[in-house]
């Protein structure tokens, strides 16, 4: 089985798909890992980041992004295979890497996400419309050394099923009061979640994002964070901090062509921090 680790914090604008791209891009080329990216957020922006936008709605016409594996078990159809829609070498930096993969997300993922609850129960394992996603993943999953997934914002069903299929969350959060006011609550579900079906998903950590030195709140803020990790059960702040910076919005942009990582995450800036940072989390994921 792979490392399987959920991002997840329950507002949006705190950096959470730009840190799973590039925790992605940098397991992938720096320690030559075989990684895979679900992106289940239906803003899709972890995909349109990875892959061409034209090949991405080619993809979605044809029934082979995430919607259509809940569209399957919704309506009774069988269209969507994994091996079709998860797609291979993405990526902006040198024309694709190579043992990079994502399986695609849809912004047709809002007309649905309020009608899984009417899921029909199946088989001895699926209780509930949780287990939909690893069920249907649970074969070429195994292909990876880590699978990270990009959860929405909210902690519905959709993000229930990428909890199912991980062992590991990761929390990333701006050093702010609204950035940092859910993570009680995250951590209170998800135990709610384990304690009703059992499954073994354990706290990662927080990761500070968008940290900005001369914003008075922010040290504060990280001081707090730190203090209360074991009280609220979130385990621990990483102390790799990733800071704000410009290029970072700009490394998002899947038309921007780059060479190399540093090309892409500027070397001396972010750079450094997404290697730390990676290699932090790799130390306590991979055994």
């Amino acid at each position: 089985m792979p490392a399987t680790i959920s991002l997840i914090n329950l507002k949006g604008g705190v950096g959470k798909t730009s840190l799973t791209v590039a925790l992605a891009e940098f397991m992938a080329l720096e320690h030559g890992l075989k990684v895979l990216v679900i992106d289940l957020d239906p803003q899709t922006n972890a995909t349109v980041s990875l892959m061409n936008e034209h090949e991405w709605k080619k993809q979605n016409i044809k029934g082979q992004t995430i919607v259509q594996l809940f569209r399957d078990r919704l309506y009774d159809m069988q269209i969507f295979s994994p091996r079709e829609a998860i797609v291979h070498s993405v990526s902006n930096i040198g024309g694709g890497i190579e043992g990079l993969d994502l399986l695609p997300s849809s912004l047709d993922l809002i007309d649905i996400q309020d009608e899984l609850i009417k899921i029909p129960s199946r088989g001895i394992f699926s209780r509930r419309p949780i287990s939909i996603l690893g069920e249907t993943l649970c074969e070429e999953i195994n292909r990876y050394d880590i699978v990270l997934i990009d959860c929405p914002p909210n902690l519905g069903l959709i993000t229930q099923n990428g909890l199912m299929l991980s062992q590991y969350y990761l929390i990333p959060v701006i050093p702010d009061v609204l950035s940092t006011y859910g993570i009680p609550q995250i951590v209170a579900r998800i135990n709610r979640l384990k304690t009703e079906t059992g499954v073994q998903v354990e706290p990662l950590g927080v990761v500070i994002n968008n940290y900005r030195i001369k914003n008075p709140m922010h040290p504060n803020q990280v001081r707090l964070l730190q203090l209360n990790a074991e009280k609220i059960g979130y385990n621990r702040v990483f102390s790799t901090i990733i800071p704000q910076n410009a290029r970072s919005a700009n490394a998002m942009d899947y038309s921007l062509a780059v060479k190399n990582l540093k090309g892409k995450y500027d070397n001396g800036g972010p750079y450094k921090r997404y290697k730390q940072l990676t290699e932090e989390v790799l130390s306590i994921v991979i055994s």
